[in-house]
Formats: structure tokens, C-alpha cells, sequence
């Protein structure tokens, strides 16, 4: 005790929406969550004994912490480089912008590299700075390959995929897969039997191919943990545009997603998918069946310019990356609360972005209880924000965190 503290403003979450709310917090965790003239009688104004009232500028919004399932980097580190401290930069200032749980997303890249950077996370992960890693590659299409090096994409391996859970450890959680390449079916079958997350992306996978790699896996989950549902990695950007005679992966996913038994991802931050087409799915599918991602990499919080992004180019202009041989959208730039930011402005209800951007994921994970809402005995994740969302705190584990120095 004697670490007590209060905010005040509209709370926003899964849970709840009320206008004028109150959050007390003790030791880091929540204590109180609800209408502020429910917090031991009314406050009239004034401050209860012994806690530090934090009203806000008028307008002000509490949201819980973020949880972003597919970001590479951000701050001018890659998590892909393998270097500790360059991924503890990112993952810092990625907790400073509003996303309080992050898995640290990795590229295609040599098998040797996987496993070094797997090290390299496992380590982050262990101090509580990342909830895991995700390997989005190396067993994706090389038709759809976007800003992966195809010339390092392999099938689906089970003597290499036991390599990466030996050097990953615990902390892999997740791992993005091609449903139509060779050996996937069975790769699939390794990975929900170990817990970890099967996520479809970068295919071109046939309608029923799609959905039949989708049901196995979440069968697969169910048996590992109640409730877990599989994910579509970056919802139509790296797969063929749904056409009318031929569907595709899309159309599977879209299915999956509205019986409940898939989660899409979504980049809506404006540069890889249409206002419309986000406010379409939301619709289509409901928020609870939809995860809110960056895709994040280097230049995140940076100016335009040149970067990396695993072994390829890429440059920056207008805050869009395209690598520099293909020209591919080479992830995103935004954090997770421009994201959500720019979803309210498609047309999305607030409420509804926030629930994607947070308990969703945060479920996804199996971490519920941990991360993703605001509700008395949670940890104290909440980032505060004014009436255009524009932040202006963010608490991690009950401690204000502050915004990094920029590596420029």
C-alpha cells in the first residue's frame, strides 16, 4: 500500500463505457474500475485521503493497454537485427506510445538468423518487456511473399521447425503459415500441440484449402486451451484479391471469422487497407473477431528515409515504406493507437477499435487475464489520451512510462 493513485475521464474498454470514470490503482494493479461517483461515496470534487486524483484536461479518455499481435520494430531498431538492446529500445518505446503488451514480430531470414534472434527475444520476453515472439516466415508463398526475401522462404520443415521451438523456448507464440505449401497440415499439427498460435498469411491458398487449415487449427488450440482461436495474418494484404469465380483465401477467412472461429488482423492504418474496407469487415465479421495490428518496422516514430527491414531495403516517403527492389508495402509506420485512431475515423465506433486493439488480442494469447481490458484487479495498464485520441500518458504495470530518446 501507499503507492495508491486515481485517474478520472471516460473509460473506455471491453468492459465498460462511462463517461465520467475512475480508476484507482494500488502496487500497480487496478483496485477500482467504474463511475466515479461510485468510488467510496462521492468526491465532490475534492481528493480522497491518501490518493493523488489525475482529472486531465477536459475530455480526457482511459483506455486499457494496447496489445499489438504483429509488429517488427519501431525507433530505429528491427527485432529481425538479433541485437538485445536495439529490441529493447523498440519494445520501450512501443510501451511509451500505448501499446502495453507487444509480441515482436520476425521476417524471413536464414535459418541460422531465426534462431539467433529467437535467443535475442527470448531473453526480452523473460524480462516481461515482449509477451512472445512470432515468426512470420520462413514457410510462406513466394507468390505472395510482400517484403520477405523469397529467395530465403522454405516449405514447412519439422527438423528446423524443432530447432526454432529449442531456441525460441516458451516465448515463441506465434508463427504466420502458407495453408497450400507441402508439410503444412502437419506443421500446423506441431504447433497447436505445443500452444502456439497458427496464424494464415501469405497465401494463395484455394477457398477450401483456407478453411480447412483454419478449422484444423482451431480444433488444434481448442485441445491445447479452452477458447483460443487461430489468426489470419494482415487480412488481404500478401494473399489474392477475393474475385467472384475464384475466392480464394479471403473469403475463407471472412467466414471463419464470423462463426467465431478465426481472428483477422487488420493494418488499418490507412496505407494498407481502404477507411471503407476496414468499416466493411467490422461490419461483416463484428470487432470481437478482429485484431487491430501495426505491422511496425524500424521507421516507426522516425522521419522518412532509408531502413531495413531484415536483409531487404526500404525506404520511407510519407510515411509509407515500400522495399527498395519491389516496391511492396514493407510493413507500417503508425503505432497501434494511430491505428485505432485512424479506425474511428473509418467510421468504426470507438468502443468497437478499442475492443480490437485490445481484449481480442489479448485473448488471442490467452492472456485475458493479464492484459487487454480495464477491470478491478487487472494490472494498471491504461493509456490516457484526449477527445481526438491523442496521447498524452501511458501507465505499464501501474509506472507512468516515458517516451524514449529517438535514434535518428
Amino acid at each position: 500500500m501507499g503507492r495508491e493513485q486515481i485517474l478520472r475521464g471516460r473509460i473506455v474498454s471491453r468492459s465498460m463505457d462511462i463517461n465520467d470514470g475512475l480508476l484507482a490503482m494500488d502496487g500497480g494493479h487496478i483496485t477500482y474500475a467504474g463511475p466515479a461517483s461510485g468510488f467510496r461515496g462521492e468526491l465532490d470534487g475534492g481528493e480522497p485521503s491518501g490518493f493523488g486524483v489525475k482529472t486531465g484536461p477536459a475530455g480526457s479518455i482511459l483506455l486499457p493497454g494496447l496489445v499489438d499481435l504483429h509488429c517488427h520494430g519501431a525507433n530505429g531498431s528491427d527485432f529481425s537485427e538479433g541485437s538485445v538492446e536495439g529490441a529493447r529500445s523498440a519494445a520501450r518505446y512501443l510501451h511509451s506510445h500505448g501499446t502495453t503488451t507487444l509480441l515482436a514480430s520476425l521476417v524471413t531470414a536464414a535459418p541460422a538468423d531465426l534462431l539467433r534472434n529467437l535467443k535475442a527475444l527470448r531473453s526480452l520476453q523473460e524480462e516481461g518487456l515482449i509477451a512472445g515472439s512470432h515468426l512470420e516466415g520462413p514457410f510462406l508463398s513466394a507468390g505472395q511473399c510482400g517484403a520477405h526475401d523469397p529467395a530465403l522462404l522454405l516449405a514447412p520443415d519439422a527438423c528446423l521447425m524443432a530447432d526454432l521451438f529449442e531456441a525460441a523456448g516458451p516465448s515463441l507464440a506465434s508463427i504466420t503459415l502458407a495453408a497450400e505449401l507441402p508439410g503444412a497440415p502437419e506443421l500446423l499439427d506441431l504447433l497447436t500441440a505445443r500452444g502456439v498460435l497458427p496464424s494464415l498469411g501469405h497465401t494463395a491458398a484455394a477457398h477450401r484449402v483456407a478453411a480447412a487449415f483454419l478449422d484444423r487449427a482451431a480444433t488444434g488450440l481448442a485441445k491445447a486451451q479452452e477458447g483460443r482461436r487461430p489468426t489470419v495474418t494482415h487480412l488481404f494484404n500478401a494473399m489474392p484479391a477475393m474475385h467472384h469465380r475464384s475466392p480464394g483465401p479471403v473469403s475463407a477467412c471472412l467466414s471463419a471469422a464470423r462463426a467465431g472461429a478465426a481472428v483477422v488482423e487488420l493494418i488499418a492504418d490507412g496505407v494498407h487497407l481502404a477507411p471503407e474496407t476496414v468499416k466493411t469487415v467490422f461490419e461483416l465479421v463484428g470487432a470481437e473477431n478482429i485484431a487491430l495490428v501495426t505491422d511496425s518496422m524500424a521507421a516507426t516514430g522516425l522521419h522518412d528515409g532509408h531502413y531495413r527491414l531484415g536483409t531487404l531495403g526500404v525506404t520511407v516517403r510519407g510515411g509509407v515504406a515500400r522495399v527498395d527492389s519491389t516496391g511492396a508495402i514493407a510493413g507500417g509506420t503508425a503505432t497501434l493507437l494511430d491505428v485505432v485512431r485512424a479506425t474511428v475515423t473509418a467510421g468504426v465506433s470507438l468502443s468497437d477499435a478499442v475492443t480490437s486493439a485490445s481484449a481480442v488480442p489479448a485473448a488471442v494469447l490467452g492472456l485475458s487475464s493479464k492484459a487487454g481490458d480495464i477491470r478491478t484487479g487487472m494490472p494498471a495498464d491504461v493509456v490516457v489520451v484526449d477527445s481526438d485520441l491523442v496521447l498524452t500518458g501511458v501507465l505499464r504495470g501501474g509506472k507512468w512510462q516515458a517516451p524514449p530518446a529517438r535514434h535518428f
